[in-house]
């Protein structure tokens, strides 16, 4: 059994992760717990880490029971073949979601530092600083290189 990405109508990730569940397939969505911040209050959301996507760990044979729920719109190619996930980088991904992330309070930060993520998905991730600003700070990830910001919560 391989991990397969689906892609999804839009805003329909939890759905169809539950419905392909029911119908006996290991689907899985990855979810962030976030604090947004509203004009007159702050609340916790939880959203899709990646809008449009669930993956699935189903038989090559199987592949195509997924589009019996209805949302579940095309599997992601790579190379003209279904993309296939390694079952590693899925544990990295459900390691990484384990909790909420709210403001970062980081000071005397220049460009070219190297910083260690406090919170968030990527916590205890070095990374360069590659630019600062007034409310944001923006790294590349040194061992996967992936560029992050970190955004400061308005008060």
């Amino acid at each position: 059994m391989n991990w397969f990405v689906i892609y999804t109508k839009s805003r329909h990730e939890y759905k169809v992760s539950q419905a392909l569940q029911e119908l006996g397939i290991h689907a899985y969505c990855p979810m962030l717990n976030l604090v947004k911040q509203y004009s007159d209050r702050k609340k916790k959301v939880t959203q899709p880490l990646l809008p449009s996507y669930v993956f699935v760990k189903i038989k090559e044979k199987d592949r195509e029971k997924v589009f019996d729920v209805p949302g579940a719109v095309r599997y992601l190619f790579w190379l003209g073949k279904p993309a296939v996930v390694k079952e590693k980088e899925i544990e990295l991904l459900q390691n990484y979601l384990t909790g909420t992330y709210a403001d970062v309070s980081l000071q005397n930060v220049q460009k070219g530092d190297l910083l260690t993520i406090p919170s968030g998905p990527f916590k205890g991730s070095e990374g360069t600083v590659l630019n600062v600003q007034k409310n944001k700070i923006r790294i590349v990830l040194s061992g996967i290189g992936i560029h992050v910001t970190l955004s400061r919560l308005a008060a």
